[in-house]
């Protein structure tokens, strides 16, 4: 029997003499266990990594957004918006000021908060649809 004419044949030929079975049920083991979200968190609270994710943040916000602005498309705000969730993650001084630019422009502090995917303003966006809910229906019983 021939081998097809695509690309993979000769590895399909090989295995021909040695069935192999895709779904084994048993690990293998060469394949390694995921990380954990606790490895995680200990290898970004490592000072290295903060720092360094940190200047890579400062490099993108700063240096790589303002080449990349002027190209059509949106690839300046993208950039831009990946170096300022970085320096956000690794910088207390940096979320300070995050937090009295929420405060004196709450509407872009919504946006930011969508984008970067915050838990906290999850959390409160559904205490704020609760309390929509609850007063609706007080206006309704009066």
């Amino acid at each position: 029997m021939q081998t097809p004419p695509y690309l993979g044949a000769q590895l399909l030929a090989r295995c021909r003499d040695t069935p192999q079975v895709l779904a084994a049920t048993k690990m293998s083991p060469h394949i390694a266990a995921m990380i954990t979200k606790a490895q995680w968190r200990r290898f970004i609270d490592n000072p290295v990594v903060e720092w360094t994710i940190f200047v890579v943040g400062l490099l993108l916000l700063f240096v790589v957004a303002p080449l990349v602005g002027p190209i059509p498309g949106p690839g300046g705000l993208i950039v831009a918006g990946l170096g300022l969730s970085m320096v956000l993650k690794t910088s207390l001084w940096a979320k300070r000021r995050y937090v009295r630019f929420k405060r004196w422009k709450p509407k872009a502090g919504g946006w930011t908060d969508w984008a970067l995917r915050r838990k906290s303003a999850k959390r409160r966006l559904e205490i704020q649809k609760r309390q929509e809910v609850s007063d609706l229906d007080k206006t309704r019983v009066n």
